[in-house]
């Protein structure tokens, strides 16, 4: 029986921390590509430091998107988050593009051919999740982590709290009673900030928006602040620690409350299954949980590179389920049922198309599904057939 009384934790990143100004970069390139040829390929990884910007990687597609057009869309990118610092500047940044043709080797392992589908872009094992603790189907630590810094993002950047700097952090703990989320006990938030301004400064401009955040009555008496525990925080971004994309996958993930496969998101178009695999698994782990079969659930599919169908698919309830997992994994393995190939997931969700720098902060999952697309694996459109097909 799984524990009910016992503390969590997960952290979120701004979207100026430096490895999510890559992040944003690197998906900036996925949509820029993906916009002028929905089956362009790219894996784009980018390098942050104190005003220097390097791209590396492999795509391939239309030859309008040149470097000029890179480095266009890079500095509007870091002008969007908010750098207009000495150390980190959209307009005077040096930016290095080292992008190149995808391997020829990997192509025809994903291409199809006169007989056979799209492969996967690469082997590797991806998870989804979903639980009842939100109303979004996420586990309460990242999801309330996320809203903080998304909520002063929204008030930075409007103007209202102009004292605030684009990199921040949170963390949140949050008790569970009797297997319930009902309080946060303790709360971190570390944010860059205007010079000459106390760690009291600057808990007075955020704690509102921290309490607002989170639901009535989580901060009470007891709850433990550490509101820039270091003092001062001035210098951020990339100025202050170099970045990376792809290094804040459980931020970007679940906060560490159910397993992760190891393959980050960003920067990769959806072939790659590290991605939209990903995102397939929470989609079916979502609608299993909204379908009333479980309270929470784990998915985990697995790929061959090269191979289209998934070599395995796992189905773990918690010991919550209304039906026998087993039953659940032979549904989802029918292909007449839902296709788990890398073609099929990319066309049920409609993921060839330029909705990715969206996801690179707050969250790759518990955001509202998109009328243009973005996040399309947050819908609950495969409730009823799985009602059916379980019944």
């Amino acid at each position: 029986m799984s524990r009910q009384n016992y503390l969590f934790t997960s952290e979120s990143v701004s979207e100026g921390h430096p490895d999510k100004v890559c992040d944003r970069i690197s998906d900036t390139i996925v949509d820029a590509f993906l916009a002028a040829e929905p089956q362009a390929r790219v894996a784009a990884e980018t390098l942050a430091t104190t005003n220097r910007v390097v791209i590396a990687g492999e795509t391939r597609g239309p030859k309008s998107v040149d470097n000029a057009l890179i480095e266009h869309l890079t500095r509007e990118a870091i002008r969007d988050i908010g750098y207009e610092q000495d150390g980190f500047h959209w307009q005077n940044a040096e930016i290095e593009i080292l992008l190149h043709e995808q391997s020829s080797d990997i192509a025809q392992g994903v291409d199809a051919a006169a007989h056979k589908d799209e492969g996967a872009g690469d082997q590797g094992i991806m998870f989804g999740y979903a639980c009842r603790e939100t109303p979004e189907l996420m586990p309460a630590p990242i999801y309330y982590a996320h809203s903080i810094l998304r909520d002063l993002a929204a008030v930075r950047k409007s103007g209202k709290e102009p004292l605030l700097g684009p990199d921040a952090k949170s963390q949140v703990t949050v008790a569970y009673e009797g297997g319930k989320a009902v309080r946060a006990p303790q709360i971190v938030l570390s944010t860059q900030h205007a010079d000459g301004l106390s760690s009291a400064d600057v808990r007075r401009i955020v704690e509102p928006y921290v309490i607002a955040a989170l639901p009535a009555g989580w901060i009470d008496e007891r709850t433990v602040w550490h509101v820039n525990p270091t003092g001062k925080f001035v210098i951020g971004g990339p100025d202050g620690d170099a970045g990376l994309t792809g290094r804040k996958i459980i931020v970007d993930t679940y906060g560490g409350a159910a397993p992760h496969g190891g393959g980050a998101f960003s920067g990769k178009d959806p072939t790659k299954v590290d991605r939209s695999a990903a995102y397939a698994a929470r989609w079916l782990a979502k609608n299993i949980v909204a379908a009333g079969l479980a309270d929470r659930a784990t998915i985990q599919l697995s790929y061959a590179i090269g191979v289209s169908d998934p070599l395995s698919i796992y189905v773990d309830l918690h010991d919550t389920g209304k039906v026998d997992p087993a039953r659940i994994e032979k549904v989802l393995g029918d292909r007449d049922f839902v296709r788990l190939s890398p073609r099929g997931i990319r066309e049920r969700l409609g993921l060839n198309k330029p909705i990715y720098a969206r996801t690179s902060a707050y969250g790759h999952f518990g955001r509202a599904a998109e009328a243009d697309g973005g996040f399309s694996w947050e819908a609950l459109d495969l409730v009823d057939a799985l009602k059916s097909a379980l019944a």
